[in-house]
């Protein structure tokens, strides 16, 4: 398949530029081998059965936007990728002129030394006391998605995170889990869903667009996650009584389905800390996941690629169409959708 084959018509109103009034409070399309149904997230226990096992990402989103000038006077934009060790870390740059290795931007009276060059990507070391984490909570600004168009708010700092978000590292928020209040989470536990956490670090690179048409020909940016034993557990006990897992994001699915596939062909997750740069396309063998719930996504986007992956080509299109036309919210402040996995999956 090609890029093109997953471009869909979206009306620009139709992206939602602020969060629900209510978490909780989100449009739920489902998606099913027996047609679409429209629904309401709070309706989530309802569609799930007591047994089957919820997994959050519990990464937090952290203040990777940072402004700086260069020695000549130059403005620089950075928003970080990746935190590193040693006071490092991997930033895209937006200036006019690239600065070289050794070349420095000052953040304030905060210094920022540019060790070299890997893509798009530029990897620089700050030179401080603290830690990396720490000057960014001090120096940064929340990294709305660039096509959120106000500046990031009081709101914002409440709402582009997860009631659960533990783990500091990522630069977007994974959206699903934003629809997430104690009401739902509370409603869920009563019905007797299980729930696990594990972490990845969403990255910037979630945002670029794929740049070539043949798909084979697209280099995937990296993201670090962690699998602990506690979720391995967790997914044991579920296959043996019965119960489905439901990935809560594609960060979420990407992480499990990355571990499945390079520790075991049947799908076992075994505890493990790496990184994955998996591209899921239609054809994609899914060893874990049973059902996912998601938003709604970028056309020709990796993610699009990945629940056209997930739930059927021609069926997550018609459903794309379903949604412009019932005039749901898109993207990271927008409706969710939850999918069953395609049979051929």
């Amino acid at each position: 398949m090609r890029r093109s084959d997953f471009d869909y018509e979206l009306p620009p109103e139709l992206i939602a530029q602020q969060p629900a009034v209510e978490r909780s409070a989100s449009r739920l399309l489902q998606v099913a081998p027996s047609g679409l149904a429209d629904r309401q997230i709070r309706e989530l226990p309802a569609l799930l059965a007591p047994g089957d096992l919820l997994v959050f990402n519990d990464t937090r989103v952290i203040p990777a936007r940072l402004f700086g000038v260069k020695p000549t006077g130059g403005r620089v934009e950075i928003l970080v990728e990746r935190v590193l060790e040693s006071g490092r870390f991997l930033a895209q740059l937006g200036v006019s002129k690239k600065p070289r290795p050794g070349g420095e931007i000052r953040v304030g009276a905060d210094r920022l030394e540019v060790l070299g060059r890997d893509g798009d990507l530029f990897e620089l070391r700050y030179h401080g006391a603290d830690g990396v984490l720490d000057f960014l909570e001090r120096a940064g600004r929340l990294p709305l998605p660039p096509y959120i168009t106000h500046a990031p708010g009081a709101q914002d700092a409440e709402r582009y995170q997860t009631v659960f978000a533990r783990e500091p590292g990522a630069v977007a928020a994974p959206t699903a889990g934003l629809h997430f209040d104690d009401a739902l989470l509370a409603a869920l536990d009563a019905r007797g869903i299980v729930r696990a956490t594990l972490t990845l670090h969403v990255g910037a690179g979630t945002f670029q667009p794929v740049r070539v048409e043949n798909l084979d020909e697209h280099r995937m940016h990296a993201e670090r996650y962690r699998i602990d034993a506690a979720l391995c557990a967790a997914i044991g006990a579920a296959r043996e009584r019965g119960g489905r897992v439901v990935a809560v994001g594609t960060t979420v699915a990407r992480a499990l389905e990355s571990a499945a596939l390079a520790q075991d062909a049947e799908g076992r997750v075994a505890p493990c800390t790496a990184e994955t740069r998996l591209f899921i396309t239609p054809g994609f063998r899914f060893r874990v996941v049973d059902r996912l719930l998601t938003n709604f996504h970028l056309p020709q986007s990796t993610l699009m690629m990945l629940v056209c992956a997930f739930g059927g080509y021609e069926r997550l299109m018609s459903a794309y169409r379903h949604a412009v036309a019932q005039r749901y919210r898109f993207f990271s402040y927008g409706d969710a959708m939850l999918i069953e996995r395609d049979a051929a999956a």
